[in-house]
């Protein structure tokens, strides 16, 4: 505390927008755990230089990690958006055989940078601490061999509930994998299934990949609840 951190264009233009002054409070966060709070000192174009006054340190929330589809590039970048939000703990794109036939996709270099940017806004307008880790796009089989350990799902229409009555309790860390417009192939259902995966349903409609994903990342969260999510002293 008492430092100054200097923060780059990005965030001064959007303390210029929110019309910030000096003196203003503001509040900080790495995505990596660390909140703060403290006085702008100094805005300019490029520029914003902040006396930080106060910080703390926030654990993670129960691991959820994304297996998301490679898709149209505009719904995966909201889905990306809602995942922060959410507190995804990473996002990692599958190139399923079906996202081949999709144009434009959201791959490459650039796309991943624009993915960062949107999870980094809405970490910060939904005031969480942690951001999802993103990963490049990897084919199913790269996919699975970097997938953590854990209880691992596919969302699948003709999968067990994924909550509700019967359902098998969920368990951290959790591994959520969201196949294509179109769906998975049978093939590469099988593939997920030698994996451990096992299939899970969100109900009785077919949902759009963005959907789907947003609403079993939901369901997840509220099911593993906030237990591990408490405030920890920040180290000196």
């Amino acid at each position: 505390m008492g430092s100054t951190v200097v923060l780059d264009e990005a965030a001064a233009r959007h303390m210029r927008v929110l019309r910030l002054g000096a003196g203003a409070v503001v509040g900080l966060r790495d995505g990596q755990g660390s909140i703060a709070e403290g006085q702008l000192v100094l805005l300019s174009k490029s520029l914003a230089h902040v006396e930080v006054t106060q910080v703390a340190r926030v654990a993670p929330l129960p691991a959820v990690h994304l297996l998301v589809p490679v898709a149209d590039r505009d719904r995966m970048l909201w889905l990306a958006e809602k995942a922060a939000e959410l507190g995804a703990t990473s996002w990692r794109p599958v190139l399923w055989r079906r996202s081949r036939s999709v144009t434009p996709r959201g791959e490459g270099v650039n796309f991943q940078s624009k993915v960062r940017g949107r999870m980094e806004g809405a970490l910060a307008q939904s005031e969480g601490a942690w951001l999802p880790q993103p990963f490049p796009e990897a084919n199913l089989e790269r996919a699975l061999l970097a997938a953590p350990p854990g209880d691992r799902l596919v969302l699948d229409p003709a999968g067990v509930p994924l909550v509700g009555p019967g359902a098998t309790p969920l368990r951290e860390p959790l591994i959520v994998a969201v196949g294509p417009e179109g769906g998975i192939e049978r093939d590469e259902l099988e593939q997920l299934r030698e994996a451990g995966f096992r299939s899970v349903s969100l109900g009785p409609t077919i949902l759009r990949f963005e959907t789907a994903a947003i609403a079993a990342l939901a369901m997840a969260r509220t099911s593993l609840g906030r237990a591990s999510h408490i405030d920890l002293p920040e180290e000196s």
